[in-house]
């Protein structure tokens, strides 16, 4: 059987469907190629209020009817927003999956903006982003893209400012949308156990009367990074820190490799580096983690955690010299190994979740116009030599280029 099928639409939407035979759950979405960093300076923040705004009324439905249509009948109806895609999707028994497809395309493609909506949720996101800057953890993420990507809209919360969040009236998001709305950049991802046919006649169905929407918004490349070193007072308890760099595009060969030298180092398992050196052997946090998240022209690595304030010194000290042996010493055959089964088993498992599979076939159509499969990727990862390893960790890892940002407990608090 093959991965997955694909169809294109005479308005230029692509239908991206796989077929899994043993599941009774429909899990579809429209993925488009627009996120906070195609904002203007006074947009901040609209592509997640447009988000919002979609759930709050369509020339056809309330919000009310919005959001009972799927969650009557035991299914989840769902979005999120990052830097380069808006994503609406849900999440339904396979009998209900019409019913999916036919919302979605209702509250993607026919939202009104209700100027009333649009004050109420107006405060929803005010609170979110209040939510977000009362939790330090959180906080410092948002905070790190900025001292990372500067005036850059990489670098601008994906929540936007306070002001500018109320600022948005119904015609900025009507703007928005036709200063960057390509149809040719939309997917419909579904995976499900319906034979793609069918797939294919409901989303002509409910799609074919969409207009060809072309705009061509060019997105500004990220260039000039600068390290930066800043300590910050918050009225918290514990210490927070960042530590990183711009990294790897999407498209770049040094990405997966890439990708495994920071599961080493920080990866979801508890054996990663900093796990081991931090947590298991000196106690000093309760969790850290380290990211790499590549874009279309560019990339970041950063690590975070939290500790006692007293404590932040050398748990900084211990994060460097981690980065430092990977740079040093070569990993021998066993470790790498190890290494290579580690990722391959995470990656293998992270499939399993058809929801989490139909986001990322949508994603990676769009950024790669390719959906690499495991086997493909297993390949890849079998490549990858320890002196790859060392000479990427090298590159990324030079103490010189790190930025550093730290939240620091207020002695008044």
């Amino acid at each position: 059987m093959e991965e997955y099928q694909l169809y294109t639409l005479p308005n230029g939407i692509r239908i991206l469907h796989k077929q899994v035979t043993y599941t009774k759950i429909a899990h579809c979405g429209f993925v488009l190629d627009i996120g906070s960093r195609d904002e203007k300076p006074h947009q901040q923040g609209i592509a997640h209020f447009w988000e919002h705004m979609a759930f709050k009324g369509t020339r056809k439905r309330r919000s009310f009817h919005i959001l009972n249509r799927l969650e009557s009948l035991g299914g989840e109806l769902n979005a999120y927003t990052t830097k380069e895609k808006i994503c609406f999707h849900a999440s339904v028994l396979d009998r209900h999956f019409e019913k999916a497809i036919e919302l979605l395309t209702d509250i993607t493609f026919d939202s009104v903006f209700p100027e009333r909506q649009i004050e109420k949720e107006r405060n929803v996101i005010l609170e979110e982003m209040s939510m977000y800057y009362d939790s330090p953890e959180d906080a410092i993420q948002d905070e790190f893209d900025n001292v990372l990507f500067g005036d850059h809209s990489l670098g601008n919360n994906i929540l936007g400012t306070s002001e500018s969040v109320r600022s948005f009236h119904k015609e900025d998001f009507k703007q928005f949308i036709l200063e960057n709305l390509n149809t040719g950049r939309i997917i419909f991802s579904s995976v499900s156990n319906l034979p793609f046919n069918k797939v294919v006649k409901l989303a002509q169905k409910y799609l074919s009367d969409i207009p060809g929407f072309s705009a061509h918004p060019e997105r500004l490349p990220f260039s000039g990074y600068i390290p930066k070193k800043l300590a910050k007072s918050r009225v918290i308890t514990q210490a927070q820190c960042a530590i990183g760099r711009t990294a790897y595009a999407l498209n770049d060969e040094k990405r997966l490799p890439f990708f495994m030298l920071v599961n080493i180092l920080g990866g979801p398992g508890m054996n990663s580096r900093l796990n081991l050196a931090l947590r298991e052997k000196h106690g000093f946090v309760y969790a850290i983690e380290a990211n790499y998240t590549p874009y279309v022209d560019t990339g970041f690595v950063a690590v975070y955690f939290g500790t006692e304030k007293r404590q932040l010194n050398k748990s900084i000290a211990l994060t460097l010299k981690e980065m430092r042996t990977l740079k040093e010493k070569k990993m021998g055959a066993v470790q790498l190994h190890t290494a290579k089964e580690q990722l391959m088993g995470q990656l293998a498992m992270s499939e399993e979740s058809n929801l989490n599979f139909m986001l990322m076939m949508g994603k990676s159509m769009l950024d790669l116009d390719r959906i690499d499969t495991l086997p493909e990727i297993f390949e890849d990862i079998r490549q990858v030599t320890a002196s790859d390893l060392q000479d990427i960790a090298n590159e990324m890892f030079n103490e010189d280029q790190l930025s550093i940002l730290t939240y620091l407990p207020d002695q008044d608090s």
